[in-house]
């Protein structure tokens, strides 16, 4: 896609299917938008056919799906519709649909590739945002790694690893045009594993998910009577779901993203780190430019990633609030760190309008660092269990927001038998944002 102009279609076009997740039939219709609009769900079927513009902070899910909402109005499971708006080089449109989720079609891009060509495309007199990476950018959060480096091109390089037989490792590497998007990436099914279906489906999920629309990966055998489109068509899918992810910025990204492992989560958490790039002074040909912001300071190597603090400590998503340790003394100090998202479970509806994380989440997060000391004390810590039988001298000095790096500093001040009292100290870009003193017990499991 050469052109610097914005795009619309030409002519409306509709789709119709069930939703994947909700299991809902679905009518969406794409409808040509004015330049500088940006991509708009709008739900027809709720009064006053409520409008939420894509934008990253409108993302208020990524569990097996990126979310949006504003409002409490939500539309879910947008990123293969957006991976073929983005791969159509399409800028402004309006997407009217009459449930909470588009269908699920296939389970990949294709259909609404193709009713995107038949809707056809126009340019519009605005010039689009683009962005070049300039420096390399790296991001990693346990074992997901994504490096972008300059290009004066999109290019994806995508890895998988899973522990089965019939996948293991994979890996892709396009350069994202229209015509490879088309042959290459579109047709990727979303997949998933049998042992998964009925953990998913009690939780509310996978509703409209069937054989037809979706890759179901058996203990031995791939269940769908087509079996794959691809060797690869797992990794291939994970490229398109962060194309689409990537929409939500709406900009023509230049950069040679390489990706390991990662998901929805992880796929914001890189988009919220291109926000913050993106300056808003206008350039001379009247787009706004992005400009790369101060280099933060190195992250310190972990001492403990996750992997490890999971085999320590009992919590697990959405309730884990630690990251990883950069620092332990051990018998004295420790440092953790949790890195905060729009994507946690608790912005959907703690103020959702003005997200700040719950002060009781943040003394949370103290706690569990401090446990993770006090866990370093006991000789048999799969054994061990550490309770919280007291705060004191809680004070919140400052909001924490997403996109904010929660450091969290615990000191032992006094050990009495299975008795523990602790000083919690947590800093944004090093200032105090909460202090307590906490106290707590390691006891038998």
């Amino acid at each position: 896609m050469t052109s610097d102009r914005q795009r619309t279609i030409a002519r409306p076009v509709t789709y119709s299917g069930v939703g994947l997740h909700s299991g809902n039939q679905c009518h969406m219709t794409f409808l040509p938008a004015a330049a500088n609009t940006g991509i708009r769900f709008v739900r027809t079927d709720l009064e006053g056919h409520p409008q939420i513009a894509v934008d990253p902070d409108h993302v208020v899910g990524v569990e097996r799906g990126t979310t949006i909402g504003v409002n409490g109005t939500q539309v879910q499971t947008i990123e293969h519709v957006l991976a073929a708006i983005a791969a159509r080089g399409i800028d402004n449109l309006v997407i009217e649909l009459d449930a909470g989720e588009p269908p699920v079609a296939d389970g990949s891009s294709l259909p609404f590739w193709k009713a995107l060509e038949d809707a056809g495309t126009t340019e519009l007199d605005a010039p689009r945002r683009t962005y070049r990476v300039e420096e390399p950018i790296f991001y990693e959060e346990g074992d997901v790694e994504i490096t972008l480096l300059p290009s004066d091109r999109l290019q994806v390089s995508f890895s998988i690893d899973f522990d089965h037989p019939l996948v293991r490792h994979q890996f892709e590497s396009f350069e994202i045009t229209p015509e490879t998007f088309e042959r290459e990436i579109a047709p990727a099914r979303t997949f998933g594993f049998l042992h998964e279906i009925e953990q998913l489906k009690a939780a509310g999920l996978i509703r409209g998910g069937n054989l037809r629309n979706a890759i179901v990966i058996g203990d031995d055998k791939i269940l769908n009577e087509d079996h794959l489109r691809f060797p690869t068509e797992l990794v291939r899918h994970k490229i398109l779901d962060l194309l689409g992810d990537l929409k939500v910025l709406n900009v023509d990204l230049k950069a040679h993203i390489i990706a390991h492992r990662s998901g929805h989560r992880t796929h914001l958490e890189l988009v919220r780190i291109l926000k913050r790039l993106i300056e808003g002074s206008e350039s001379s040909n009247g787009a706004k430019p992005l400009k790369r912001v101060p280099e933060a300071e190195p992250p310190r190597a972990a001492v403990m990633d996750v992997s490890r603090i999971m085999e320590v400590l009992p919590h697990r998503y959405p309730f884990l609030l630690v990251d990883r340790v950069i620092e332990m003394e051990e018998g004295r100090r420790i440092v953790g760190i949790k890195n905060v998202t729009i994507s946690e479970a608790f912005f959907q509806g703690h103020f959702p309008g003005h997200p700040v994380m719950p002060g009781v989440l943040i003394v949370e997060a103290m706690g569990q660092v401090g446990g993770l000391l006090l866990m370093s004390l006991v000789d048999d810590p799969a054994e061990k269990v550490v309770y919280f039988t007291g705060l004191d001298k809680v004070r919140f000095r400052q909001p924490v927001r997403p996109g904010d790096r929660l450091e969290c500093e615990i000191e032992l001040v006094k050990r009495r038998g299975t008795f523990c009292k602790m000083r919690g100290t947590a800093r944004v870009d090093g200032a105090v944002v909460a202090e307590a003193e906490l106290m707590a017990s390691v006891v038998d499991k």
